[in-house]
């Protein structure tokens, strides 16, 4: 008998279905070809982090409405937030950010982020672009958000970092919670290890917000026919179907490497190390109501847990919550077409002030904050002057996609707290001086976790490096 996934003390029917890699996933195009220039050795930060947790504002958070604020920009552009004092004389955030106020000295902003007009305005370009660190390719702006990822398409940071950092004995190398941006057939580019192979992409862990203490575990789910649940249970069922499903698939190699990355997956489960670091239900209820009881506060909270686990690369993507959809003409996130004001101060600044300001608060009492990179990123900022044609204009009272510009917070992992890196123009239009971009960010992550080393070798045994452009912000370090 196959050992069970998860322990007796959890409720298997109230867990969902994960997804690994979908098969779908697997059905990948071409993309950009590999550098072929010298592998570097590059600088790394002189203690490591042990590990990254992304925290990931799906939709495009907008960066002039909650910290790039600028108050003496006419209205059309400042809009109606006023900004508070914090703990870090240079940092102003948002009146509705004032617990994440009290939390300043910890973090670090990066004003002026820009893809310099190399994406598309697209959510899929934005997320493949501040993901991987590599500009978009053509087919991004022949299929915008159509576009679905490709086998060759360049590794996420997460992934690269999962794969340059040394097994972990219990737990997968990263985990991405508490879903899969977005919804089939839309997946987003960026979020998968691509051109690294199918064995060094996330594990998923996905929760709702009706139960936003269960998360299910990292099993496959396969869409293919006769596949139930029963047979989801059965190893020796799960391994069969690919091999059945091997003509749906590119290549023998394909189907091998995605059989062990689930075998790894199954030994993982069985084990008592995931059992402890899923188990979120272990945590104080006074701990859960500081946080916040919603799915994408306890994302956070797991992600606490994981990093305690020592797991390299957790990476939270906000869940959006569609009841608010029609007003914020978004998908329920930070995609504020419309009423952006009322949208961030009722649905959206109020849980993330609360559960981000809990998050740095719980690593920094843990003494988890030092050996712990935070970031908060996003696909894009918004339009610094209020009104999207799309959703009505001024009368409207949204912001659209803005690629110009966007703010990254930066928090532990050697950062020097209380800082503002960057700057942009009087309205937040346009970086003011020396553009930041998103392989910029990228080459700081890796700087963090002691990555030296961004070769690979791809399937004819040619070395590559995995981002040639960018530098790291070193100067964020202290």
């Amino acid at each position: 008998m196959s050992p069970p996934l998860f322990r007796p003390a959890l409720n298997r029917r109230t867990f969902l279905q994960a997804s690994t890699l979908g098969l779908a996933g697997l059905r990948f195009g071409p993309g950009a070809l590999a550098s072929t220039g010298p592998v570097v050795k590059l600088p790394v930060a002189a203690k490591p982090a042990k590990s990254t947790v992304l925290f990931f504002l799906c939709g495009g958070a907008s960066h002039i409405d909650m910290w790039d604020m600028k108050p003496d920009a006419p209205r059309e552009y400042r809009g109606e937030f006023k900004p508070v004092r914090t703990t870090s004389p240079d940092i102003h955030l948002c009146e509705h950010l004032p617990l994440l106020a009290k939390q300043a000295h910890h973090f670090s902003l990066v004003h002026g982020v820009t893809d310099g007009g190399l994406a598309t305005g697209d959510h899929h370009a934005g997320y493949y672009y501040n993901l991987t660190g590599h500009v978009p390719d053509a087919t991004f702006k022949q299929q915008g958000n159509d576009r679905r990822p490709y086998r060759e398409d360049w590794p996420y940071m997460g992934c690269v970092v999962g794969a340059k950092r040394p097994v972990h004995p219990g737990l997968p190398q990263i985990i991405s919670l508490p879903h899969k941006p977005s919804k089939l057939p839309y997946t987003r580019p960026g979020q998968f290890a691509g051109r690294l192979g199918v064995e060094h992409d996330p594990f998923y862990l996905i929760g709702d917000f009706d139960h936003p203490l269960r998360f299910a575990s990292p099993t496959l789910t396969l869409q293919g026919k006769g596949m139930t649940a029963a047979r989801m249970e059965d190893r020796r069922s799960l391994l069969a179907a690919f091999n059945e499903a091997q003509t749906e698939l590119d290549t023998e190699a394909e189907v091998q490497s995605l059989i062990r990355h689930q075998e790894r997956a199954f030994s993982l489960l069985s084990s008592s190390a995931a059992a402890e670091a899923f188990d979120i239900t272990k945590e104080s209820p006074k701990l859960r109501e500081r946080y916040g009881n919603n799915i994408n506060a306890m994302s956070l909270l797991m992600a606490r847990r994981l990093v305690e686990a020592n797991v390299p690369f957790v990476t939270v993507f906000w869940k959006e919550d569609e009841s608010t959809a029609n007003q914020c003409k978004s998908a329920g996130g930070w995609d504020t077409h419309g009423d952006n004001f009322n949208c961030l101060k009722n649905y959206l600044l109020p849980p993330f002030d609360r559960a981000l300001s809990a998050f740095i608060e719980d690593l920094s009492s843990r003494g988890l904050l030092d050996e712990t990179l935070v970031l908060v990123t996003s696909e894009m900022g918004r339009t610094p002057k209020v009104g999207d044609r799309r959703s009505g204009g001024v009368a409207g009272a949204g912001r659209d996609h803005w690629t110009a510009c966007m703010s990254v917070l930066m928090a532990g992992g050697g950062i020097s707290g209380g800082q503002v890196f960057g700057e942009t123009d009087a309205r937040a239009e346009l970086p003011k001086d020396n553009p930041i971009r998103p392989e910029d960010i990228a080459k700081t992550v890796y700087y963090s976790m002691g990555i030296d080393d961004l070769s690979a070798t791809d399937a004819l045994g040619r070395r590559y490096n995995l981002l040639d452009e960018g530098r790291a912000l070193t100067a964020l370090f202290g």
